[in-house]
């Protein structure tokens, strides 16, 4: 048994945007599925953090040995326990599956006025089989959009020409893994993480509008650091400098399970 999560409140806004609206019609909504952070992240690098608990059973983050910047998902994992809760059982869930098993217990998962999903606020594709079996899941809901952020390019590569004939899936290659290279080899659209917005020609995405777009899918773009960053870390740093300017980088506290 797995579960989607509730738009948090940077996606909900995704409820506004035009482009989007005709996967949101008859009052469908915006949700997530969602994975541990780190643990299901296997290419991640720049920004490898993840929640362990020690002997006491108190949580806590752990950073990777080259993070620039840490995952803001894996610090949710630390304040909400029903964030780790139900992220640790989905992946529990799927972990030693086939694909053919994954995807239909993902799809029967889905609910009802599901009209857009993003993946993952939590986590990544943590393996080949998985990553195939949420190709199923798409192509076999042909009137929903599913978009996400991942760093586990080799198995995008692996399935690109299905990957670039389902409409309602869009990608985004996030810089910061350990294999940046396959970006730029292939053509990946792409994103990175940014510390001002004098640091980036781009546009920066603060509501997933441009990640979530199918008539963007081939266009770059930039986020903004955010997060709970390591004390006297370059992103630490950057986030005090934005603070000072009023500058908005943060999308709110609301957490939905």
């Amino acid at each position: 048994m797995v579960r989607f999560s509730e738009a948090n409140s940077k996606i909900v806004a995704l409820m506004e945007v035009d482009a989007l609206k005709p996967y949101l019609t008859e009052g469908k909504k915006v949700y997530s599925f969602d994975l541990l952070s780190g643990h299901n992240c296997p290419f991640a690098n720049e920004c490898h953090s993840q929640v362990i608990i020690n002997n006491e059973g108190k949580k806590r983050i752990q950073d990777g040995a080259n993070t620039k910047f840490r995952c803001f998902s894996a610090s949710q994992e630390v304040l909400f326990p029903a964030v780790y809760n139900m992220r640790k059982a989905n992946s529990d869930a799927l972990h030693g599956l086939s694909a053919a098993r994954m995807s239909a217990v993902i799809n029967n998962a889905i609910p009802k006025n599901l009209g857009i999903c993003r993946l993952h606020v939590g986590g990544d594709f943590f393996n080949p089989i998985y990553f195939q079996a949420w190709l199923t899941v798409v192509a076999n809901n042909p009137d929903r959009l599913f978009y996400g952020y991942t760093k586990s390019l080799p198995y995008w590569v692996n399935n690109i020409a299905l990957v670039n004939q389902l409409d309602n899936l869009v990608l985004t290659a996030s810089y910061g893994g350990r294999r940046d290279d396959m970006i730029e080899t292939y053509n990946l659209r792409a994103a990175n993480v940014v510390n001002h917005p004098d640091d980036t020609d781009l546009e920066i995405d603060h509501t997933d509008e441009h990640a979530a777009n199918p008539a963007k899918r081939h266009e770059n773009f930039s986020l903004l650091i955010h997060g709970i960053q390591p004390v006297g870390s370059e992103a630490s740093k950057g986030i005090k400098r934005l603070k000072a300017e009023k500058i908005k980088f943060a999308y709110g506290k609301k957490v939905s399970v």
